[in-house]
């Protein structure tokens, strides 16, 4: 039996105030915010942040909303954060906006940890919004690599060699070395980037490397996003089961044209895609075979590929549309 609740009585009102989160964000997130109340010097206060009390909030209520109140109140926050994340984006030629993919596993003292901050570095320095998933890993080089724009290689390299001295999420002083590296190298204000994380994966940290933070509570709503907003197509690198469902997503996505347009599905690591997880000979065949259409498919193991294959697709976009630079 569905349980009907009125919108209006004071009992909606009062829940509104009581639950740890702001049902009614103004913008989205920052690492000051989302992390209000943590000390890097004091380690032990992350267990109390912003962040951490939503999530265990979040795991106490459950992940499914257990009660109608508790439903409304996720769809209100989540509902803000999406207009948030429309505001950010509208403020860039669409096809200016690229996504990068991949598992958090991946340590930070990876080559290819490096080569995705580099790559996204030069992508946010040429113009680009760049967008992850907010969390660990191949995430968080991203995010690094947006954040880092604007400086040297070598300052790149030198804080990748700080935050090297906590390589995974999960070890000791993760978090910390992070805080490190950006009151070393503050952030140069003319370049952004865009996390999209969600509580469902809440025992990742979100990266605080991220310009603008939207993180969600319904993780399906941030996946559909992540790929919606992407129209300078998406890196895929290498990753486990969440980003082949999102390939298998975006390749659907641009099979339809359901955005009005296909974008460049570029796959980063050559054996890891053909030999380890085999995804981009089988969407070559698929594609060859007329199951898949308008599959803009690319694989390669240079950084420097990777950036021209976005780059020169916005160019052709911009000069097929004549739209004025972002």
């Amino acid at each position: 039996m569905i349980t009907r609740v009125n919108f209006n009585n004071e009992r909606f009102a009062n829940y509104l105030d009581y639950v740890p989160y702001n049902v009614t964000l103004n913008e989205l997130y920052k690492a000051e915010t989302l992390y209000a109340g943590y000390d890097p010097e004091h380690p032990e206060s992350f267990d109390t942040c912003y962040d951490q009390q939503v999530y265990k909030y979040f795991l106490e209520t459950g992940k499914i909303p257990p009660t109608p109140l508790e439903s409304f109140s996720r769809a209100m926050h989540d509902h803000f954060i999406r207009e948030g994340i429309r505001d950010i984006v509208n403020c860039y030629e669409k096809t200016k906006v690229v996504a990068v993919m991949g598992g958090s596993a991946m340590r930070r003292d990876d080559d290819s940890y490096r080569s995705i901050a580099i790559i996204s570095k030069r992508l946010t320095e040429g113009g680009s919004l760049m967008v992850s998933g907010g969390g660990s890993g191949a995430m968080e080089a991203t995010m690094l690599g947006s954040y880092m724009a604007g400086r040297t290689l070598e300052e790149l390299d030198d804080a990748i060699s700080i935050l090297k001295k906590s390589p995974k999420y999960g070890d000791d002083g993760y978090m910390e070395v992070s805080y490190i590296v950006m009151k070393k190298y503050p952030h140069i204000v003319d370049y952004e980037s865009l996390s999209i994380p969600t509580w469902l994966y809440g025992h990742e940290p979100t990266s605080p490397f991220a310009t603008y933070i939207g993180k969600f509570f319904e993780n399906s709503i941030r996946e559909d996003i992540l790929l919606s907003i992407s129209f300078g197509g998406i890196i895929y690198t290498p990753g486990s089961a969440g980003t082949m469902q999102e390939v298998f997503q975006d390749a659907v996505q641009n099979h339809y044209l359901t955005l009005g347009m296909a974008s460049p599905m570029v796959f980063f690591n050559k054996d890891f895609w053909t030999t380890q997880m085999p995804i981009y000979p089988m969407l070559q065949t698929l594609s060859e075979k007329g199951k898949y259409s308008n599959l803009l498919l690319s694989l390669t193991d240079s950084t420097a590929e990777v950036i021209n294959i976005i780059e020169d697709f916005q160019r052709q976009q911009h000069q097929q549309c004549g739209c004025a630079p972002a």
